[in-house]
C-alpha cells in the first residue's frame, strides 16, 4: 500500500479531493491517504499557510496529491506551490493536454505533453530596484546546465517510454542568447542521444502562433519556466481549459500532483466544482506509481461518462449535474 499525502486545499479543494479519492478507492487503488493542511485555511487555523507538519509528511512519504491553494497576502513567499516545488526540487512540471470526447473546443486530435523547467528562469524572483525612487526595476533569469539537462532529458525519456515521435524545444535564443541560448545548446546535445525521436526548436512567439494554428503538429514540448507557464495554459485552452487538464511536479526522489486551476471560493460548497483536472493529475500519480493499467481504466470510465452520460457532468463541461452526480457516474462504470 502506498502512503500518499493528501492536501485538500482551499475553496472547492475539499469537494474535488473527496471526489477523486472516492473514484480511486472505487477503482481499487491501493492507497492510504495521509491528509495534511496548507493554504489559506491552514493559515487561519495554524498561523502559517505551509505548516511544518505538512512539509515533514511530504519528506516522509515523498508523494503528494494537492488541491487548489490560496496563498494569503503577506504569507512570506509569493506562492505556496512554488515554495513546495523549490523545497523538494520538483524540477519537472508536466502538463498534458489531450482532446476529450464531447468537450466544447474548436480543436480535435490534440495530444500534447509539455515539460516546463520548474525551478529557474524568471520565476526564482530575483528582482530589485535600481534607484531609490522605485522608477527602475530589474529581474534576473537564471538558467544552468544542470537544471536544463535534467528537464530536457526528462522530456526525451518520456517520449521514448511512451512511444512519442517528436520533441519540440521552445526558446528565445535569438534575443536571450546566454540564458535560453544555453537551454537550446543543451537540447541539441541531448537530442543526439535519441536518434529515433525527431527534434525541432521553435522561438516562443512562433510557437504560440503555431499552437493555435495547428496544435496537432506537436507531441512533447520542453521549455523554460516562464515560457512553460504561459504555453501550458495555452495548451489547456486548446482542449477545454484548466478544468480538464492535470499536472505533475516531479523531482529525483519526490513528486506532487495537482490541479492548477484556482480555488474558486465563489462556488465552494455548491456542488458545482468539476474534479476532472485533479482526477487526471491523480491518474498521472498512478502512472508514477507504475499502475498505468489502473490509470487507463479510470480514464476510460471518464471518457464514457463524457460521451454517454453528459447529463451527469458538471455544468462547466456541458452537463446538468453536480460534483456528486459526476463522481457517482464514473464510479458506477468502474463498478460495472
Amino acid at each position: 500500500m502506498h502512503n500518499i499525502v493528501l492536501i485538500p486545499g482551499d475553496g472547492i479543494g475539499k469537494e474535488i479531493t473527496k471526489s477523486v479519492t472516492t473514484i480511486l478507492d472505487t477503482a481499487g487503488a491501493d492507497i492510504n491517504w495521509v491528509e495534511c493542511k496548507a493554504g489559506e485555511g491552514a493559515n487561519n487555523e495554524l498561523g502559517t499557510p505551509l505548516p511544518e507538519e505538512t512539509i515533514e509528511a511530504i519528506k516522509k512519504h515523498r508523494i503528494a496529491l494537492k488541491g487548489p491553494l490560496t496563498t494569503p497576502v503577506g504569507a512570506g513567499f509569493r506562492s505556496i506551490n512554488v515554495a513546495l516545488r523549490q523545497q523538494f526540487n520538483l524540477y519537472s512540471n508536466i502538463r498534458p493536454a489531450r482532446s476529450l470526447p464531447n468537450i466544447d473546443s474548436p480543436f480535435r486530435g490534440v495530444d500534447i505533453v509539455l515539460f516546463r523547467e520548474n525551478t529557474q528562469g524568471l520565476y526564482i524572483g530575483k528582482e530589485h530596484w535600481v534607484d531609490k525612487e522605485e522608477k527602475h526595476a530589474e529581474s534576473i533569469a537564471v538558467v544552468t546546465r544542470d537544471a536544463s539537462e535534467k528537464i530536457i532529458t526528462a522530456a526525451f525519456e518520456y517520449a521514448k517510454k511512451h512511444g512519442r515521435k517528436k520533441v519540440t524545444l521552445v526558446h528565445k535564443a535569438n534575443i536571450l542568447k546566454l540564458t535560453t541560448g544555453l537551454f537550446l545548446k543543451i537540447g541539441k546535445e541531448i537530442a543526439v542521444n535519441y536518434p529515433e525521436i525527431e527534434f525541432e526548436d521553435l522561438i516562443v512567439d512562433n510557437m504560440a502562433m503555431q499552437m493555435v494554428l495547428k496544435p496537432q503538429q506537436f507531441d512533447v514540448i520542453v521549455t523554460t519556466n516562464l515560457f512553460g507557464d504561459i504555453l501550458s495554459d495555452l495548451a489547456s485552452g486548446l482542449v477545454g481549459g484548466l478544468g480538464v487538464t492535470g499536472a505533475a511536479n516531479i523531482g529525483d526522489d519526490a513528486a506532487m500532483f495537482e490541479a492548477v486551476h484556482g480555488s474558486a471560493p465563489d462556488i465552494a460548497g455548491k456542488g458545482l466544482a468539476n474534479p476532472t483536472a485533479l482526477l487526471f493529475s491523480a491518474l498521472m500519480m498512478l502512472e508514477y506509481l507504475d499502475q498505468p493499467k489502473l490509470a487507463e481504466k479510470i480514464r476510460a470510465a471518464v471518457y464514457t461518462v463524457l460521451q454517454d452520460h453528459k447529463e451527469d457532468c458538471t455544468k462547466d463541461i456541458g452537463g446538468e449535474g453536480t460534483t456528486q452526480t459526476y463522481t457517482d457516474a464514473i464510479c458506477n462504470i468502474l463498478k460495472d
